[in-house]
């Protein structure tokens, strides 16, 4: 006996007029009563019906809620509303799941979700699949059109989302890797890393996961859970055959290697072409401010990593570096410890901008020459005067943050943007 979909004919409200909270009211416009809110009551909507007033909410009994995954319950305008009704939490991933019970491929960890996602959704469009890329990445889960039984979708799902989902399962999982992140809004390394988890245990038995092993903290936690799926255990260190037949310049950095590494492990089981694949992988273009070479020429090559906003981000690349100029800076991730070793930071010099030097500094004492500047525009203005006096050596400026970008930008594209922009200007100042 077919039940019943748990949104259809509800009271339902919407909170969070964004990308995934539009999405949400479009989709059950016509299938549930919605009631639309937003933190902000000027957010300017794009159909007719207005948000719902803050005194009202109180007077409504609500069957479900949707939430967007940013918003914070500990922080947001409907925080004690939210406590009281926690249970009738869902998200748009929780209805997407509810109408679809297509083939899914779930990506999560601490870093590479994005660029795994992409490469992924690469690798199967290039084999006539029709795939979708969905969630952080691409559209949001419920805007897609002509889904047939064959559509396969490829999620980036954050811990935010993960954490509200309550129904939510995918038949891949995969967790690239776990590092302390996001702390502020979790509040504790604990509940991070059990909310990554949810994509594994909510898995059945006929599902697969897949985890990298070589993290401890994802070990620690298999350990001690209970999971009744297949895991396989992705050797991250082992480079794969067809990585040798690669000659893509973006493959270069262990984290890239990572990201290829569960790509590699989940084509296999999907029976894909290896001639195809290789063939995509060298076409790879990247994704923009993730480790995104933007200027290349004999003397000088300058990577834009701008999505970088923990020490773990930056590491993965900074470990194939022997010299290079590190410029990093924002609002550091509580927790966050820069792990290289002294020997390892083969000198390297730390160009450190913004009010929050400090922390940094401290985490980089005694392994890395420091300099600190009052933003981005003074750190570079003091590279290339070293660099103007080093010809015949080939210099490499790395920005790569390892903190977060709200310090003074709305988020790290518009942080990646900005930098392109006065590398611009420097380079044709140059010339």
């Amino acid at each position: 006996m077919k039940t019943k979909n748990i949104f259809l004919g509800k009271k339902i409200l919407i909170y969070g007029l964004g990308k995934s909270g539009v999405s949400s009211y479009k989709f059950l416009k016509n299938k549930a009563k919605l009631y639309l809110f937003d933190d902000n009551p000027k957010k300017k909507l794009k159909f007719n019906q207005k948000p719902i007033l803050f005194r009202e909410i109180q007077k409504i009994d609500f069957d479900i809620i949707i939430i967007s995954p940013g918003i914070d319950i500990s922080k947001c305008k409907l925080s004690e509303f939210l406590r009281k009704n926690f249970l009738k939490i869902y998200t748009d991933l929780d209805i997407f799941y509810s109408f679809y019970k297509n083939e899914s491929i779930t990506i999560t960890g601490t870093n590479g979700k994005s660029t795994t996602a992409k490469i992924l959704y690469d690798v199967l469009l290039d084999q006539k699949r029709d795939v979708r890329l969905i969630g952080n990445i691409g559209n949001p889960s419920l805007s897609e059109k002509k889904i047939t039984k064959n559509t396969i979708f490829v999620i980036e799902a954050s811990s935010y989302q993960l954490d509200y989902s309550k129904i939510f399962r995918s038949k891949y999982a995969i967790i690239l890797n776990i590092s302390p992140d996001h702390i502020e809004r979790h509040k504790s390394l604990s509940n991070y890393i059990n909310a990554k988890f949810k994509l594994l245990e909510t898995q059945s038995r006929k599902s697969i996961a897949y985890v990298n092993k070589n993290d401890q903290l994802i070990n620690k936690k298999i350990k001690r859970s209970n999971l009744k799926q297949k895991i396989y255990k992705v050797d991250t260190s082992i480079i794969n055959k067809i990585s040798k037949q690669l000659n893509n310049k973006y493959f270069f950095s262990d984290g890239y290697k990572q990201n290829l590494s569960f790509v590699l492990k989940i084509a296999s089981k999907l029976k894909l072409n290896k001639k195809k694949i290789i063939k995509t992988l060298n076409n790879f273009k990247g994704l923009k401010y993730r480790q995104q070479i933007i200027f290349n020429n004999k003397n000088l090559t300058i990577i834009n990593d701008s999505k970088s906003t923990s020490f773990s981000s930056s590491e993965n690349a900074l470990k194939n570096f022997d010299d290079i100029y590190w410029i990093l800076g924002g609002i550091p991730k509580k927790g966050d410890k820069f792990k290289l070793s002294r020997k390892e930071c083969k000198n390297f010099k730390a160009f450190i901008f913004g009010k929050h030097h400090m922390q940094f500094s401290k985490n980089l004492k005694n392994k890395i020459i420091v300099k600190k500047f009052a933003n981005i525009k003074v750190a570079l203005k003091k590279i290339f005067l070293e660099i103007k006096n080093q010809k015949n050596k080939k210099n490499i400026i790395f920005f790569s943050p390892a903190g977060s970008s709200f310090d003074r930008f709305k988020n790290f594209e518009d942080r990646g943007y900005y930098f392109n922009q006065l590398i611009k200007k420097f380079i044709y100042a140059k010339r």
